[in-house]
């Protein structure tokens, strides 16, 4: 499997699991708890024998006790099928200067994430795909279990730059039941979280990585004039008089971001471009407590 740059975190993230929030509709088998019930040798309940039941899975132990016949019953297992939404919008390429001060981008931090993710989600035999989202349309790979979609996700990521708007919401047209959107959440939010929400609504489970800049976080020093990078026309000057007061409105923004995802019934994390990819990945799939 060629996967460039993301082989060390792949073998970071290698035995991690991404448990479904709920359980699953039956479906092809696979490694998460469905809502239907079937005979296996992992116990849940019993139930009466039936005729046409496998006698194998009869209780041998109870009809002895009871002089009656049950079979065992276990939770069916099913696949979930699985999308990763990246933004790839202009204000995702940030800082400008990543690579020349040997930094990640907020761009790098979601292409890690995304295949990361990609990798888990395939390791646990579920079809995952991809949609990449930004000002020059969307690319998708359709959700698969097949080998190679971990190096074809990589390779359509580091295939793209960040420019123009995303509208990511395209990205739920047709998703599975589980998605996964990693943004700067810094576009159409409303759009997005009522399409969220409407996703849960019907069944499905939603994920958002919010990924934000140290340099957004703590800006540096100095005289600074900050532009919209999808909007070039929209400017604030930024000082050291004022550093404190964006300081205080971005934090107030980024609690009432998490908490619009986290009412919507989302499963929300918020990844710092110079935190450890495998540990953001590791929060980002946790079973919610």
């Amino acid at each position: 499997m060629a996967v460039g740059p993301y082989g060390a975190l792949l073998e970071s993230v290698r035995g991690v699991r991404w448990p479904a929030r709920r359980s699953v509709a039956g479906g092809a088998p696979g490694a998460h708890v469905a809502r239907s019930r079937g005979v296996a040798t992992e116990f849940v309940e019993y139930r009466p024998y039936r005729q046409g039941d496998d006698p194998k899975r009869i209780d041998w132990k109870l009809l002895a006790r009871s002089d009656r016949a049950f079979i065992r019953l276990a939770p069916d297992r099913a696949v979930l099928g699985t999308l990763i939404i990246v933004d790839a919008s202009a204000s995702m390429d940030f800082p400008k200067d990543a690579a020349d001060v040997g930094v990640r981008s907020k761009w790098r931090c979601a292409r890690e994430i995304a295949v990361g993710c990609v990798a888990i989600a395939h390791a646990g035999a579920d079809p995952v795909g991809l949609a990449v989202i930004g000002g020059g349309g969307v690319a998708r790979l359709t959700p698969r279990t097949r080998r190679g979609v971990v190096a074809e996700a990589a390779r359509t990521l580091d295939a793209l730059m960040p420019s123009g708007a995303a509208a990511l919401d395209q990205g739920f047209i047709g998703a599975p039941a589980r998605v996964l959107v990693v943004t700067d959440c810094l576009g159409d939010l409303d759009v997005l979280v009522n399409t969220a929400r409407a996703h849960v609504a019907g069944g499905g489970e939603v994920f958002v990585a919010h990924v934000v800049s140290r340099r957004e976080l703590d800006p540096a020093p100095g005289a600074q004039l900050a532009v919209d990078p999808e909007d070039v026309s929209v400017e604030r000057p930024l000082t050291d008089e004022t550093r404190t007061a964006y300081r205080d409105a971005f934090a107030g923004w980024r609690r009432e971001t998490a908490r619009r995802w986290r009412d919507a019934g989302v499963g929300y994390s918020e990844i710092c471009d110079d935190d450890p990819m495998d540990v953001a990945i590791r929060t980002i799939v946790a079973p919610v407590a």
